[in-house]
């Protein structure tokens, strides 16, 4: 007959109970599967399966460089202008795929979550995961252009690069939980959310230089403005790929790395209070699931 310790009985945990970000870890092998269930289930029964995933960057380069570039004649005010507008968009749908997923993740698992316990915040950073998966053949798509043009990679480019993906893996995470939540009780959130989404790429440099901005807006909201962590994930993909083609014929935002901290800060702090209203909220997804 086995005798249980007393330091046994203090390390049981009540049925359900949960720790937050740090249990999704804790079942990284279940969240691996999700992740891998999803991924799959995109390219169900499509004859070229991921091959559509380095199409569809291609076709928007070519359309970028000739209806934008060549009709509109950014090609000839902007250096590159199709590789600017690429790689900002590329930063700027990880964003909105992850933030959009995730804010619908609990409703689109809802027969899950009512018939198993599972930690409810596996579903948004599922949705993050997946969404930076879907978004690797467009990353390598702008490289492979970048190259051909005259990228040369660099260490600083590379850390620019993965410090963009890390602050909209962050502030999606953040937001998807807080949204995802919300929008079980209430679905507005999720026609709010889909505002948002179609505001972002014109709330950051993508279409246009930042300097645009800074022209005709006052200095306080010029900063505010580079504040915003998507807008630094854009520079921050822009210094990567398109500032190296030609350093000399382009100019990025000043104090980049400064402002790029302040963004993963504010990432982080939205994270968290997105984790602490989720916690709230939670006790009652069951019921309005």
């Amino acid at each position: 007959m086995s005798v249980i310790r007393t330091d046994d009985v203090a390390r049981l945990t009540p049925p359900g109970a949960n720790r937050g970000l740090l249990e999704v870890f804790r079942h990284r092998y279940l969240l691996s599967l999700i992740v891998r269930k999803e991924v799959q289930i995109r390219y169900r029964g499509s004859v070229l399966g991921w091959l559509w995933s380095y199409v569809k960057p291609l076709v928007q380069f070519a359309v970028f460089y000739f209806a934008i570039g060549v009709f509109l004649g950014q090609n000839g005010r902007v250096p590159y202008f199709p590789i600017y507008l690429l790689s900002g968009i590329t930063a700027v749908t990880f964003f909105n795929e992850a933030f959009s997923n995730g804010t619908r993740s609990l409703i689109d698992n809802a027969a899950l979550i009512k018939k198993i316990y599972v930690p409810r915040e596996m579903f948004p950073v599922a949705s993050m995961l997946i969404a930076g998966v879907n978004i690797l053949p467009q990353i390598l798509v702008v490289l492979v252009i970048a190259l051909f043009f005259g990228w040369t990679p660099s260490f600083l480019a590379v850390g620019a690069i993965l410090l963009s993906l890390i602050i909209v893996a962050v502030l999606a995470s953040g937001l998807g939980l807080l949204f995802g939540a919300v929008n079980v009780t209430f679905r507005d959130a999720q026609s709010f959310v889909e505002i948002i989404v179609m505001v972002a790429v014109w709330a950051s440099p993508v279409m246009y230089e930042w300097h645009a901005v800074s022209a005709v807006a006052p200095q306080w909201l010029s900063v505010l403005y580079r504040c915003n962590p998507v807008t630094a994930a854009v520079e921050l993909f822009h210094y990567g790929i398109w500032f190296q083609l030609h350093p000399r014929d382009v100019q990025l935002a000043p104090h980049l790395w400064l402002f790029s901290g302040i963004a993963l800060a504010i990432s982080l702090v939205i994270l968290a209070i997105g984790q602490f209203v989720f916690r709230r909220l939670e006790g009652r997804f069951a019921q309005d699931l």
